[in-house]
C-alpha cells in the first residue's frame, strides 16, 4: 500500500494572498508544513501541489517535492484529484497547507491499517476547547454517529443544545484521506446543494450517503487564516524553538 501526502498550496487566498510564502522563522509557512508531514509515519511520499510558480520556486530552493497543477482547480480536493492522476498511490492524504503546527500524530491516525476499501474517505476531527471557536464560521463543525461515520458538516454551531449540553463540539482538522475511486468520484460529480450552501468539500459524499470516517485526534494546531493567526502561529514557534 502506497500512502501520498499532498500539501495542495496556491498563492491567490482570498482572505490572505500568499500566505504559503509567509515567514515564520525563517522559513516559509509551506516549509514547516512539509517538515511536519515529513514526520508522520507510513508516508511513502509527499508532493506539493501549487500552481503558483512563485510557491514552486520556494520548493525547489528549500528541497521539498513539488508539482505544478491546473490553476482551474476550484478546491483542494481537485487539486489532490490531479496528483492521483500523475502518480501511483493507493491513499492520498491531504494536509492543509496552512497548518504549520500539524501533529505528525494526527496525521498518521488516518492512513489505513489494512487494506484500503475501493472508496475510502478519511478526516480528522477534534474537540472545540473555547465558546468563541464554536460560533467562527471559519471552524468547520463535525456531526458524527456513534461510529464517527459523517452526519453532517457545517460552519454554524451543531448541534444545537435544546435537550441538554451532555456532549461535545467537533470541528473539522485539515487533514484528511481518499483513495483514487473516492477522487474520481469527487472531481467528476457536481456539487449538491448542501455543499454549495456550507462550501465544505466532503458535503459532495455525504450527500451521496458515501461514508466519511472521522477520527478523533487530540490537535491544538492552528490554521493560518488571516494575519492575526500568522502572529499566533509565529509567537509559539518562537517558543518551541527556543526549548
Amino acid at each position: 500500500m502506497k500512502i501520498i501526502a499532498v500539501i495542495p498550496s496556491r498563492y491567490g487566498s482570498s482572505r490572505f494572498p500568499g500566505k504559503p510564502l509567509e515567514d515564520i522563522c525563517g522559513r516559509p509557512m509551506l516549509w514547516w508544513v512539509y517538515n511536519q508531514v515529513s514526520k508522520a509515519k507510513g508516508i511513502d511520499e509527499i508532493v506539493v501541489a501549487t500552481d503558483n510558480q512563485k510557491i514552486f520556486d520556494v520548493c525547489k530552493e528549500n528541497q521539498m517535492n513539488v508539482m505544478m497543477t491546473s490553476i482551474e482547480h476550484s478546491t483542494p480536493t481537485d487539486r489532490l484529484y490531479e496528483v492521483s492522476t500523475k502518480t501511483d498511490g493507493d491513499v492520498y492524504l491531504f494536509v492543509g497547507g496552512d497548518e504549520p503546527l500539524i501533529d505528525p500524530a494526527s496525521i498518521e491516525a488516518l492512513i489505513p491499517k489494512s487494506d484500503v476499501p475501493e472508496m475510502y474517505v478519511a478526516n480528522a476531527m477534534t474537540t472545540i476547547k473555547t465558546a468563541p471557536e464554536v460560533i467562527d464560521f471559519t471552524n468547520i463543525k463535525v456531526v458524527v454517529n456513534e461510529k464517527n461515520i459523517g452526519l453532517y458538516t457545517s460552519r454554524s454551531p451543531l448541534p444545537y443544545p435544546k435537550g441538554g449540553l451532555d456532549f461535545e463540539y467537533k470541528k473539522f482538522v485539515g487533514i484528511g484521506a481518499f483513495s483514487r475511486k473516492a477522487l474520481d468520484f469527487y472531481y467528476h460529480t457536481p456539487k449538491g446543494k448542501m455543499e454549495k450552501i456550507e462550501e465544505c468539500d466532503l458535503m459532495r459524499f455525504i450527500e451521496h450517503q458515501i461514508p466519511v470516517h472521522f477520527f478523533d485526534v487530540e490537535c491544538r494546531n492552528i490554521s493560518v487564516d488571516t494575519p492575526k493567526d500568522l502572529e499566533k502561529v509565529r509567537k509559539l514557534m518562537a517558543e518551541k524553538l527556543k526549548k
